[in-house]
């Protein structure tokens, strides 16, 4: 199976002209004729040989919505259709990172881990480290006719090219939280964080970095004091970043006294932090998923009266992907899995249960299509997902976070 996948692919990954196309998406057809592959005919025989076969799929396993979700409604429709058996591998992106890593560094040939959930520097890390196979999304027929391949998000990753080493698996975007019974207040904007801080002592914070959400609301209060456009092309050196992140580590240095534990330490993870928000410690809570007020809402850890909200200038929004490991055992099942995440009844799916964005471009959805995520509900306190696209920010780029996240140690911990 592994050399007749490889074959297919040998063109593709050889080929200048066809990587282009598969990052690209559409006008990919002349490219894939000229290289004698026609992508339509060759992902029916790759399907094929997927049948009957185990697809593993490793990732942050934190979620128990989302593990339920994956080990149910996604393998009973592999099972059910494609006869593929999923196996979900609950593991930290570092570690899988490693144990690919160390897998190259040994030679093994076929690894174990066939699908991977990935995005920003990670991706970054496994693809300048030849630990990712492709270009692969250009061949999948739902992200060729579901997916707007030239929105910057599916070309970029944290600033990162994709080039077809992964396809979006969900968007992700902060948001700040409170509740609304208890306090009406909802900061538009770093000022009027300062001043509610000031007003509510001890009653905000943000999980310690390097934390992901706790990097990602830094970010937000760097774009808000600075804007973000300086960024997108900015070298990856220290002391230039520092220049320019000065004003808004100066504005977390003079917010910290009026923190929870008056800033001498943060909430270790979000997740305690989301625990503290809960039982009352703190009056403001953040999430990088924007629909998650209304899951904690229907399971009764938050009141009915919490409420999501975003800064005027924006939020900072992401897409998380899925890629294939270079020596996945198991390249076929991998795309056929990554293509059944990308159709429109499992993106519609993905909203009404786990409340996050679809990737799918509303605009090439059938009508019968569209009717399926027009039916969701997104819940309580939500943010309408139109103003949250409104007020989406782009992401820094992936070489810059951990040089921010260095001086924020440095300079405010």
């Amino acid at each position: 199976m592994k050399k007749r996948l490889m074959a297919i692919f040998t063109a593709a990954i050889m080929g200048v002209t066809l990587l282009a196309g598969c990052s690209g998406g559409s006008s990919s057809g002349d490219a894939e004729k000229a290289a004698g592959f026609d992508a339509s005919a060759d992902f029916e025989e790759i399907t094929e040989q997927a049948r009957g076969t185990k697809v593993t799929f490793y990732g942050w396993g934190g979620d128990d919505k989302r593990n339920q979700w994956l080990d149910t409604v996604v393998a009973s429709s592999l099972k059910e259709n494609y006869d593929i058996t999923l196996e979900r591998v609950p593991m930290d992106i570092d570690q899988i990172l490693s144990k690919l890593s160390g897998e190259k560094q040994a030679g093994t040939e076929e690894g174990s881990v066939d699908v991977i959930w990935i995005n920003g520097e990670n991706f970054y890390s496994a693809k300048e480290n030849g630990l990712l196979f492709g270009p692969f999304a250009g061949y999948l027929p739902n992200y060729k006719s579901l997916i707007d391949a030239q929105d910057v998000e599916n070309l970029y990753d944290f600033g990162y090219p994709v080039e077809g080493f992964e396809a979006p698996y969900g968007k992700a975007q902060l948001v700040l939280m409170n509740d609304s019974a208890i306090n009406p207040e909802t900061p538009k904007n770093t000022d009027e964080l300062m001043e509610y801080a000031k007003k509510h002592p001890g009653k905000v914070t943000y999980p310690a970095l390097p934390d992901f959400t706790g990097s990602a609301f830094v970010r937000n209060v760097i774009y808000d004091i600075s804007g973000h456009e300086m960024f997108a092309d900015m070298e990856a050196d220290k002391e230039t970043v520092r220049a320019a992140i000065a004003p808004a580590m100066e504005y977390l240095k003079e917010l910290s006294p009026y923190l929870w534990n008056e800033g001498k330490t943060y909430p270790a993870s979000s997740t305690l932090m989301d625990n503290m928000f809960a039982d009352g410690e703190l009056a403001i809570n953040m999430s990088y998923s924007p629909y998650s007020v209304a899951l904690s809402i229907a399971d009764g850890v938050y009141p009915d009266t919490a409420r999501a909200f975003l800064f005027d200038k924006g939020m900072i929004g992401n897409t998380n992907y899925m890629a294939i490991a270079q020596n996945s055992p198991n390249k076929a099942g991998a795309m056929v899995l990554i293509n059944e995440i990308l159709s429109a009844q499992m993106q519609a799916s993905q909203l009404d249960v786990l409340k996050t964005l679809p990737v799918v471009s509303h605009e090439l959805l059938s009508d019968e299509e569209k009717a399926l995520f027009d039916a969701v509900d997104t819940g309580k306190g939500t943010v309408a997902q139109d103003e949250l696209l409104s007020k989406r920010l782009p992401e820094m780029p992936a070489k810059l976070v951990p040089i921010i996240e260095e001086i924020w140690l440095e300079e405010v911990a």
